[in-house]
């Protein structure tokens, strides 16, 4: 059964940083693809960052652009999120998911996702 398991999350000062972990059990990461989303309160969960399943593509949504790097060894355990000069509307919970089907692709929509963990809470405080 694929389970994957988020850590690294907590409360932080804005400005600050955090790296957030992915680990996957029930299967190698092999050839999929994996990404981050975040869901705020009273909010839709959002895409955050993807990567390919190589780690030699990325993408990233513009708010978190030039701030976040989302990393892995190719098709390896885990994925990381470094989430770099935090700001309060960084505030969320924080979702790792791995791909419906494998490939070498990136991907931004919720649905192209079949497998999520239970997401780690991310506080930045202003």
């Amino acid at each position: 059964q694929v389970q994957l398991v988020e850590s690294g999350g907590g409360l932080v000062q804005a400005g600050g940083s955090l790296r957030l972990s992915c680990v996957l059990s029930g299967r190698t990461f092999t050839t999929y693809a994996m990404g981050w989303f975040r869901q705020a309160p009273g909010k839709e969960r959002e895409f955050v960052a993807a990567i390919s399943w190589t780690g030699r593509s990325t993408l990233y949504a513009d708010s978190v652009k030039g701030r976040f790097t989302i990393f892995r060894e190719n098709g390896k355990n885990p994925v990381f999120l470094q989430m770099n000069s935090l700001k309060p509307e960084d505030n969320a919970i924080y979702y790792c998911a791995m791909a419906a089907y494998s490939g070498d692709y990136l991907l931004s929509e919720l649905d192209e996702y079949a497998y999520w963990g239970q997401g780690t809470q991310v506080t930045v405080s202003s």
